[in-house]
């Protein structure tokens, strides 16, 4: 078969123009088209009054080596790749050996767990926190309540900061292999809509990933993996290596407990603040990377329907609008749009009493009122937080705890409008914008929980956004702050056999390790780590 990329046909076009418009493309009879199917679906929206769907698209034809080589040089046609997956290892029939141990049930953990389940390898998977629909219960008493279980929230438990999103599962790694097909498929088995594996941009929202996560630990637990909840790593037991490293011998975890293990996936997320404090101090090699901080900025849905979509918003085909900005300020900072949630909402994210933190969500139908996004501007060690490889996590803390001050102590978050941010002044009331954030939003003055550069670069940044999305900068859009999360303050850094440098047995990975970014690329660095343990399992001849 064929693959054919970028044919487009107008939005409203009937079934039957995919077939025309395939055999127009590549030249053929349509006596020569023998099937097609649709790989991917997207949409190009540059021209508002004449939006088309992208296509991605597997054909079989009659002479496909006549027409690969007519379109030799178009990288549009090309032989359908081969994607389905191949198990790197396979634990050997009664094997016995030690049980690698994953800490962490967030994505990453999820699929490594998976993975290393699948081949044989019986893993046993640690959560500080709880299962996903006690865990629900916990994060809806932040945000009903303002009451905050510090071990159970949207950072962790069952399914990780994931769980709490917009669930987007699509991100911009080099992915050869096509292992994020292998998570879309596996998702799909697991309950999730199968339109994930041909649209462009897919996503599943928060109600669909609890029931996802809950088949999928059934899935592992059925092929012996173990799960242990509310099970927390204080400390690693190391000894010293041959090679001048450590290795790592097993886990001590908080009640006292410990599990001997020679291989262990780091897969905790990039809150756990007091794990990379332990890291450290045991000195495993950490290093500081950049991450950035900002605000959550939300506009009624509607507006950025219209924006994007002009006389097309509301089209079924098209959905909720989202958008990507970025812009390069004067004082050499770049504000950009990070996580956008369409027809979501803002919610409490804190992991840690006495500070606030914002991150977005939505549901499957992003059907809810309002749009939101991070507003966030890239910051890094050198410049802002050079004080050593835990520096970035001090500079989170201080903002989020002012932010909790400038809301009221209470886990409100404070708030202002743009136009009130633009003139330099408090903001008082609300006005045609009503903020989604739980449990409230007290409306204040920004500046106070965020650093002055920061509010310089939006105050360049949001009128020129405004220039891009018509009411971008409407004086009534709600900024809430703070987002600081938007991905770890640190790396632990790993070798090419997915290692710690310094420590043989230790498998960084995920978001918290520095090595993702969402859910699916954080769920494709697990798949890689699982396969490298197999492997090295199998080299050790274990039995």
């Amino acid at each position: 078969m064929l693959r054919l990329s970028g044919l487009k046909l107008p939005l409203d076009h009937p079934a039957e123009a995919m077939p025309a418009a395939i055999c127009a493309r590549l030249g053929i009879a349509a006596a020569d088209l023998i099937s097609h199917a649709v790989v991917r679906r997207g949409n190009d929206a540059r021209r508002k009054n004449a939006i088309q769907l992208v296509y991605t698209v597997d054909v079989e034809l009659a002479d496909e080596e006549a027409v690969l080589a007519r379109f030799a040089s178009d990288h549009d046609v090309r032989p359908r790749p081969d994607t389905d997956y191949r198990f790197a290892a396979h634990a050997p029939d009664g094997w016995s050996g030690k049980r690698p141990v994953v800490i962490g049930a967030g994505p990453c953990g999820l699929f490594a767990g998976l993975i290393l389940a699948q081949m044989g390898f019986r893993p046993i998977i640690l959560d500080r926190g709880k299962v996903v629909r006690e865990r629900t219960k916990d994060t809806w008493g932040l945000w009903r309540r303002a009451e905050l279980n510090p071990d159970s929230n949207v950072q962790f438990g069952e399914g990780g900061a994931g769980t709490f999103s917009d669930g987007k599962l699509y991100c911009r790694v080099k992915d050869p292999r096509f292992l994020g097909r292998k998570v879309l498929q596996e998702f799909v088995a697991a309950g999730a809509p199968a339109d994930i594996l041909t649209e462009a941009h897919p996503h599943i929202g928060t109600f669909r990933l609890v029931t996802m996560v809950e088949s999928l630990r059934r899935q592992i637990e059925a092929l012996g993996g173990e799960y242990r909840w509310q099970h927390k790593v204080e400390e690693l037991e190391l000894t010293a290596g041959g090679d001048g490293r450590q290795r790592l011998r097993g886990v001590h975890l908080s009640d006292g407990g410990f599990i001997e293990a020679d291989h262990v996936v780091l897969a905790v997320g990039h809150s756990a603040r007091p794990t990379f404090e332990m890291l450290h101090r045991r000195g495993v090699h950490i290093e500081a990377k950049p991450f950035s901080i900002g605000v959550r900025i939300e506009h009624p849905q509607s507006w950025i329907d219209r924006a994007r979509y002009g006389n097309c918003a509301g089209h079924p085909l098209l959905g909720a609008a989202a958008y990507s900005l970025a812009h390069h300020c004067a004082n050499g900072r770049t504000v950009y749009s990070f996580c956008m949630c369409p027809g979501g909402r803002v919610v409490a994210a804190t992991s840690e009493e006495g500070r606030v933190v914002t991150n977005g969500m939505s549901q499957y139908s992003r059907a809810e009122f309002n749009a939101n996004s991070g507003l966030v501007v890239g910051i890094d060690p050198e410049r802002d937080y050079p004080g050593g490889p835990l520096a970035g996590i001090e500079l989170q803390r201080h903002w989020e705890s002012m932010a909790y001050e400038a809301g009221g102590s209470s886990y409100w978050a404070p708030g202002q409008k743009v136009g009130d941010f633009l003139a330099r002044r408090p903001s008082t009331e609300l006005g045609e914008v009503i903020p989604s954030y739980k449990p409230g939003v007290t409306m204040t003055d920004l500046s106070r929980c965020l650093p002055d550069f920061v509010i310089e670069a939006f105050h360049e940044a949001l009128p020129a956004f405004g220039r891009q999305i018509a009411n971008y900068d409407h004086p009534d859009a709600v900024m809430t702050g703070v987002e600081t999360r938007t991905s770890s303050p640190i790396r632990i850094t790993r070798g090419a056999d997915y290692q710690s440098l310094n420590v043989t047995g230790l498998y960084p990975a995920g978001e918290g390790a520095g090595y993702a970014g969402g859910i699916l690329s954080a769920a494709i660095d697990g798949i890689k780590v699982a396969e490298a343990i197999g492997l090295a399992i199998s080299a050790d001849g274990a039995p």
